[in-house]
């Protein structure tokens, strides 16, 4: 994956502030930040989406991020909260297909926001519907795999 540029860093042909490296993951500060202490988790092997990685690489990904996050609020940089965030999908806002989580500190009066309509609420029945829907695919895909 040459072109993909998380790939490059992976390979040390693009420069990166690396805080954090093992086999499986790499943890390096963004070029974009939010705020000061915006951090990146990103698996090493190519996976372009969530359900591209293996449980294992998974769950070391989630483990780095938690440890991440304990970092940067320990680092002395301003931090009164930590937000994750992490986009599947063109339709999510995920400009880069490499899968990364952002891990970056927040604080009241920072320039990070989340403009949501929290006022939209479906009926049970409708919440019901779509957690069949969910239900049935998530049967399909890891239910049925292990017969």
């Amino acid at each position: 994956m040459h072109e993909c540029v998380f790939c490059q860093i992976v390979a040390g042909e693009s420069p990166a502030s690396i805080f954090y490296e093992d086999d499986i993951v790499l943890g390096f500060m963004t070029i974009g930040p939010v705020t000061t202490g915006h951090a990146m988790i990103i698996p090493k092997q190519h996976a372009a989406y969530l359900a591209d990685l293996d449980g294992e690489t998974g769950r070391h990904l989630w483990a780095i991020t938690q440890r991440t996050a304990a970092a940067i609020r320990e680092s002395g940089v301003r931090c009164e909260g930590i937000n994750l965030f992490l986009a599947d999908g063109e339709a999510a806002g995920q400009e880069i297909f490499h899968l990364h989580i952002h891990v970056f500190p927040r604080y009241a009066g920072d320039p990070f926001k989340v403009v949501v309509d929290w006022d939209v609420k479906p009926s049970r029945e409708g919440l019901n519907q779509v957690a069949q829907q969910i239900r049935l695919a998530y049967d399909r895909l890891w239910y049925s795999s292990k017969k």
